[in-house]
């Protein structure tokens, strides 16, 4: 659970800086109409700057510098402070007619994965949520997310939950900034492709920083984000910049077929697919680009003749016979004992203990 932060003390009142400009000048004994006559302004502007009704410029403020002796920079830090004071009590008022907004935002999921702080205030709460979506108000948010692409708007779990899907891409983009990339180079990156199979095979401690690193490389940031409530993504492929793209993953069925087969299915969208495209990996029916990742994925993993050649042999059963293709093909058994079941050659219920389950390591 994120630690909770205590209240700050934001006073709910500003206090123009007329009352010290009105204050000062009474302890020098002298009224409005001298300081009017003593800076050349009219005794009008001097009252209203004394109600609060105008604003200290940096111009009066050197004039009263040279008048009453107070540095320029006193009285032009009072005029900041106030107009910064005001405004955060004219966004609070705002804001506490927005609170509705919060509903459709996963807040308790997202503290407790320590995405974001933990307010009492419900101001505070807010204010924290807009910062992680790194927007102004609800109306930006929301204006950012209708922008996607239209496969992304229909995509399913967007429609069931978008509060909790746009924030569990968010994350995604928050963590792939803190990843360097090279610029996107597609034959390196085709080559780290081929390179990651080798990684199927490892803990997740070596491959994970080694596919990033290798990704990285070429122009790709993969990040593992978990998924929040109600997300049902096992991944999201979309491009940050015209040279930088992501490959998000959520470990959402947690085995290791079904996360590497994500990841080349992924890839498989950046590789084929145009740069404008948004891919959401949920429940919804594959179409011809979800269909042209999934060939790409299962090929780059097993290719077809291979596999055709180890289910027409006798052991292709066995758990030993699995064992011994995958390591002849070079990819982690529990790929093979994915695909395979997948293909319809082995029941669902068999070898399943020959594929390595993740969790979270901060669950």
């Amino acid at each position: 659970m994120a630690k909770q932060v205590q209240n700050q003390y934001i006073p709910d009142y500003a206090v123009p800086p007329g009352e010290t400009l009105l204050e000062t000048i009474q302890t020098l004994g002298m009224a409005q109409a001298e300081l009017a006559e003593r800076t050349g302004r009219p005794l009008k502007t001097i009252n209203e700057l004394v109600k609060g009704k105008v604003a200290i410029t940096p111009e009066t403020a050197l004039q009263l510098e040279r008048v009453l002796g107070v540095p320029a920079s006193f009285w032009n830090n009072l005029e900041r402070n106030y107009r910064e004071a005001r405004a955060r009590l004219d966004e609070q008022e705002r804001l506490q007619s927005q609170l509705a907004w919060l509903k459709q935002i996963p807040v308790k999921a997202m503290i407790q994965f320590k995405w974001i702080a933990a307010f009492n205030d419900p101001i505070l709460q807010f204010q924290e949520v807009l910062r992680f979506f790194g927007t102004a108000s609800p109306e930006q948010w929301e204006r950012i997310w209708r922008r996607p692409s239209t496969a992304f708007r229909q995509s399913r779990a967007f429609q069931s939950d978008r509060g909790a899907v746009v924030a569990w891409l968010r994350k995604g983009e928050l963590d792939a900034q803190q990843i360097a990339c090279q610029p996107y180079y597609a034959d390196k990156f085709k080559s780290a492709l081929h390179q990651a199979r080798s990684l199927t095979a490892a803990r997740p401690e070596e491959f994970c920083p080694a596919l990033t690193h290798l990704c990285a490389e070429a122009g790709v940031a993969v990040v593992f984000v978990r998924e929040l409530p109600k997300t049902r993504l096992s991944g999201a492929t979309r491009w940050l910049t015209p040279i930088k793209a992501l490959i998000q993953l959520s470990l959402r069925y947690k085995t290791d077929d079904q996360l590497w087969f994500t990841f080349f299915h992924e890839a498989g969208h950046i590789v084929l697919h145009g740069k404008r495209d948004i891919f959401l990996e949920g429940d919804a029916p594959a179409d011809e680009k979800e269909e042209q990742a999934n060939r790409f994925a299962a090929n780059l993993l097993i290719q077809a003749e291979d596999l055709q050649r180890f289910v027409q042999s006798g052991p292709y059963r066995s758990k030993a016979g699995i064992m011994k293709f995958a390591e002849q093909v070079g990819v982690a058994a529990g790929i093979v004992v994915g695909r395979i079941q997948h293909d319809g050659h082995l029941p669902q219920s068999h070898c399943n203990e020959l594929k390595r389950r993740f969790v979270w390591t901060n669950a």
